[in-house]
Order: structure tokens, then sequence, then C-alpha cells
């Protein structure tokens, strides 16, 4: 009986989570319609396609701390029901101004990744929720479904408003399913003081250093994931439909090796395996330098594959170390990973009017990959100690 609990729960979430990433991912697959409709520069239509991922990602440690407090059901299905609002209003908005508030609102969608963690890890014991966490955070296939779809409904609709309105109708309905339907875990823990959940970020390192890395993973899928349809475009040249589906390529392999990610560490240990990931991402990471559509496809696509495996093992690490204060610190790791996919377009965006090329910007993203690759073997696979006292002496 408690499996099939814990099927019904991980499916609600993860549909949950498709959905609010979707919405999401709304804006940046019609960035040249904006761009042309609204006599954007490069620099301002960067700023529209990253501004949803600002509020997505400070708001995940509140939220997570919401859910951590009263449960994940409410919080979750109440922010599926309110995403409606700024899918309806981007529609009706005229100006620029208008248009940067409108995704900024919308960008409370991308909270939800803290909100569907702190839920669904109650249902897994601690030796499945590697596993259960990246089926989880699979749902991140919602921002593939937004680059291909999005442009797709956008044609046979005849109006990317109609588009728009679509998404936040479902993400309404199956907000009020939610509710419905899904049950937080039946846990006894008594519910923490909000300052008893902060005092875990003050006093554990360890939570800043799986937020680092974080950053870069999670932080470059969300950042390629909604730049790469602008690239594509911009430097070979190739229509809106055509970038949408490389792009949701891209995706794909990032989601699917995500629950792979969470398999392999449970299996093998998250600390070993973020070795490979930094390391093999370094490295395809230089092949996004060149200006060759096949050297950058398959930078890109090897990318995809690392750091869709890291978020994985990122995911892994944070129940395991951190299981009485699992949705605070998942807030903050969330909340960082989510401002790593921030800061990204803008870089390249101000690197590019500087240089006249992105290739300092993929660079710059190799050597922190390289970093972090020392900071994974010094910290977390060197010291033979418990996972508190590593805890305490990053």
């Amino acid at each position: 009986m408690k499996r099939e609990q814990q099927r019904v729960a991980l499916i609600l979430s993860t549909v949950a989570f498709a959905i609010a990433f979707a919405v999401w991912g709304m804006i940046a697959p019609l960035s040249k319609v904006f761009q042309t409709n609204l006599h954007l520069s490069d620099h301002e239509v960067w700023l529209l396609i990253a501004m949803p991922v600002l509020l997505g990602s400070t708001l995940r440690l509140p939220l997570g701390m919401l859910a951590d407090r009263f449960g994940g059901r409410h919080v979750f299905g109440i922010l599926l029901i309110m995403l409606a609002l700024p899918s309806v209003m981007l529609t009706v908005s005229t100006t620029y101004a208008e248009m940067l508030f409108w995704a900024l609102i919308l960008g409370t969608a991308g909270a939800s990744f803290a909100v569907g963690i702190a839920f669904t890890s109650d249902w897994f014991e601690p030796e499945r929720q590697g596993m259960a966490l990246g089926v989880y955070g699979a749902g991140n296939i919602g921002q593939s479904i937004a680059l291909f779809a999005v442009p797709l409904l956008t044609t046979l609709l005849g109006s990317w408003r109609l588009t728009f309105r679509l998404f936040g109708l479902v993400s309404l309905v199956y907000g009020v399913v939610f509710l419905l339907f899904a049950r937080n875990a039946p846990v006894t823990k008594a519910p923490k003081s909000f300052a008893q959940m902060l005092r875990v970020l003050a006093t554990q390192p360890l939570s800043w250093l799986l937020s680092l890395f974080y950053f870069v993973t999670f932080g470059g899928f969300v950042a390629l994931s909604i730049g790469l349809p602008k690239l594509l475009q911009g430097m070979f040249n190739i229509s809106q439909q055509d970038a949408g589906l490389r792009v949701a390529g891209f995706v794909v392999i990032a989601t699917f090796m995500r629950p792979i990610g969470g398999y392999l560490s449970d299996r093998f240990g998250g600390e070993r395996m973020l070795l490979i990931v930094f390391a093999m991402s370094a490295i395809f990471a230089l092949g996004l330098t060149t200006t060759s559509i096949v050297p950058f496809s398959i930078g890109a696509l090897g990318i995809a594959l690392f750091i869709g495996m890291g978020n994985g093992c990122v995911f892994k690490l944070v129940p395991q170390y951190f299981a009485a204060d699992t949705a605070v610190v998942t807030g903050l790791v969330g909340a960082m990973g989510g401002l790593g996919g921030f800061f990204p377009p803008l870089v390249l965006g101000a690197v590019k009017g500087w240089t006249g090329s992105y290739a300092a910007g993929f660079i710059l993203l190799a050597l922190f990959c390289v970093a972090c690759l020392i900071l994974t073997y010094r910290v977390l696979v060197v010291p033979k100690s418990t996972p508190r006292s590593v805890a305490a002496s990053p």
C-alpha cells in the first residue's frame, strides 16, 4: 500500500513540476518575436528572457520553508493556480516595462522545484531518494515542452497570446487537481520555526558548497535551455522552429540523465559521480566556443548529458547530508541553481557586446566546472568522515 502511495505522490508531483516548468519557459521560444514587435536591443531581449529566472530563484528558499512547515500539497496547488495570472497578463501587455514585470511574476513557476522536492522526499526512504528525486526532477521536461509546443501552438492557433493563455489554463486546472488528489506524506516530525530552519544555513557550510555545485549544473541547464534558441538563430541563421526542436533535444537529454544521475549516485556515491560530471562538462563547454554548428552541437549535447546527470547527483546529496533539513537546504540549493540560470544570459549578452563573440562566456563556464571538480575532490571525496563532520569543515 505504501509503495502505491509513493508512486501516486511521485507522479502527481512530477507532472505538477513539468507544468510549472513549461509555464516558466514560455518566453524564450518567442524571443525573436518580442524583439521584433517591441523593437528591443540584444541586451533588452536577453534581460526579458532571463527575468522569469530571477523571482523563481529567490522564492525557492521561502517556498521550500513553507512546504516544510505546512506541507507541499497546499503550497504546490496554490502556486499552480496563481500562475494563470501572469500567463494572461503577459498577453495584454503592450510595453517593454509591462512585459518585464509580468515575466518577473511568471518566474514564481520556477520556485515550484523546492516545493516538490520537499513534498516528494518525505514520501521515500533515504536509500530510494536519489532515484525518486531524479524522477521528480525529470519534470524539467516541461522546458522542452515549452520550446517545442509554444512555437507550434502559436502557428496553429495563429496567436502567441492564445498559446500563453492555454498554458495558464492548464496550470490552473492541474493546481485544482493537485489540491484534490495529492496527499502529504504521513511524517511525524515536529514542525520547525523559520528561525530553526535558517540556522542550518548559518552553521553548515556544506549547504553553500552544494549550492555552488547546483549553481553550475542546474544554472547551466536553465541558461542554455532559455538562451540556445537565440544563440542558434543568431549564430547559425536557422529558423525559430528548427532552433526550438534542437533545444528541445538538449532539454530531453538533460532531463533523461537526471534520474540516471540519481540512480548512479545511489549506487556509487554522489560525490564520485560529481567528479565525472564536472570533468566532462568542462571539456564539452569548450565545444561551444566554436562558430561551426557541428562542434557546437556536440558541445551542447555533451553538456546536456553531464549537467543533467549532475542535477540528479546534487539532489542525492542534499537529503543524504541534511536529512532533517531537506526542505530549507533544497530551497537554498534550488535558489542558487536558479540564479545560475539568471546571470549567464546577461553575461553572454555583455560578452557578445564587448568582444563580438560568445566564446569567452563559455570558457568561463569551463573554468567554473574545473573549480567545482577540485572542490568536490578536496571536500567530499578525500575526507573519510561522517556527513556531519564533513558539513562542518569544507
